[in-house]
């Protein structure tokens, strides 16, 4: 069946790490694009009293949602020998420390080092669109394995992520999350004038002006 040529082409949402200063990326695609996003944001004002209107940075957000994996089609066409097992491997290593890195520090700890710096998880950003494009790191994280393969492999699952957003609170100004968040707040800026066109006679406060 072929598709309708006027149809839009549908973007996929993703998850996009970088192991810093190393360029190239590991691009997890959403093979299905979830239904339901959660967001929560978090302001950061002052204190009661003469400091209530302060803010004092950029809210802190966090974003929930489901991904759906499936491998059926794969299998009908003889593919997917592992099932799922690299898709969500590919999800899991984003909050495991590199095992090369487990095995330095553990041969330091062994040689006397008395200080091992944990390693750094890798740099990841959330894409769902080219007007969210966020730095983020991953929080909370479960896997509902729902069907496997005579051999065990998992071949639908539901994972749901819990994401941070990071912003240029939590970022130096060299770490390239700074900039990123500091446009998406731009872009945000700029959609939210468009909305300050709008009458206040729908709300019956008249005229009012400060």
């Amino acid at each position: 069946m072929t598709t309708f040529p006027r149809s839009p082409r549908l973007l996929k949402g993703a998850l996009v790490s970088f192991d810093l200063p190393n360029p190239q990326p590991a691009v997890i695609i959403f093979q299905y694009n979830p239904d339901t996003l959660s967001r929560t944001l978090e302001a950061q004002t002052g204190s009661e009293g003469s400091d209530a209107l302060r803010i004092k940075g950029a809210p802190v957000e966090t974003i929930k949602l489901d991904v759906e994996l499936d491998a059926t089609d794969q299998l009908e066409q003889g593919g997917a020998a592992l099932g799922l097992h690299p898709q969500l491997a590919a999800l899991e290593v984003l909050i495991y420390p590199k095992s090369s890195l487990v095995v330095a520090n553990t041969t330091l700890l062994n040689t006397g080092t008395i200080e091992i710096l944990p390693p750094q998880a890798p740099f990841t950003l959330f894409i769902w669109g080219p007007k969210r494009v966020l730095p983020v790191r991953l929080t909370e994280f479960s896997i509902s394995e729902e069907a496997h393969d005579p051999q065990l492999n998992p071949i639908r699952a539901k994972v749901s992520l819990g994401l941070r957003v990071l912003s240029y609170n939590d970022l130096p100004l060299t770490n390239p999350g700074y900039h990123l968040f500091l446009a998406h707040q731009i872009v945000k800026e700029t959609m939210a004038a468009t909305a300050r066109s709008s009458s206040l006679d729908a709300t019956g406060a008249g005229s009012l002006s400060l």
